[in-house]
């Protein structure tokens, strides 16, 4: 071999040396921004993922009816609403499609809340469909536990009073239907309680 030939095949495996080198370079480089951003894509999917609640009492005129217009107010002013799915039922299907009552509506309303949601029946599909299903009494909780497809699907159950942080002296949310004004008030304030806290958790685990 010539001293030519010689440095010219020392120089094309220097070159291609820093060819491999840079390719390295530059696949490690990939390499890396691609876990970023599978890491950042899992945290952003995990932070986005969707928690549907339905919360229940008896007719779903009146408790389960104002804690769905009041929670789905709260996690709107949060800028949740595509996080946070709210829904409600009743045990009883006897006010299917009817508004909430209206002393209900004209309580909620002078706090600023719009009740629209008609009222359904719950049913086992929702056993399925909810996350947490949130009842406002121990009878509510019976019957919404009767209809659980599985004993494991109790898990999803909670009382209403467990968020609750500031009335203490409530085991339950008391139907308003046969009291007068102060009956309707008195659950609204429980509501607004409850769905606070319920809102403040539900914002830590999404964090």
């Amino acid at each position: 071999m010539t001293p030519c030939h010689f440095s010219i095949t020392i120089y094309y495996r220097r070159l291609m040396s820093l060819n491999y080198n840079f390719t390295n370079y530059i696949l490690n480089f990939v390499n890396h921004k691609v876990k970023l951003l599978n890491i950042t894509t899992y945290k952003r999917m995990n932070n986005n993922k969707l928690t549907r609640i339905l919360f229940v009492c008896l007719g779903n005129i009146c408790r389960s009816a104002a804690a769905n217009g009041v929670m789905e107010s709260m996690v709107s002013k949060e800028g949740l609403a595509d996080n946070i799915i709210i829904d409600s039922a009743g045990t009883y299907g006897g006010h299917a499609g009817e508004l909430p009552d209206p002393r209900m509506r004209v309580a909620a309303s002078r706090r600023g809340y719009n009740l629209t949601h008609r009222s359904r029946r719950i049913t086992e599909e929702d056993f399925y469909k909810f996350d947490m299903i949130i009842v406002m009494d121990d009878s509510n909780y019976e019957n919404v536990a009767r209809l659980a497809p599985e004993r494991k699907y109790l898990d999803k159950v909670y009382r209403f009073v467990e968020f609750s942080k500031h009335h203490p002296e409530w085991s339950y949310v008391p139907d308003p239907y046969y009291e007068g004004h102060e009956g309707f008030e008195l659950v609204l304030d429980l509501l607004e309680d409850g769905c606070t806290e319920l809102l403040q958790q539900l914002k830590q685990e999404k964090k």
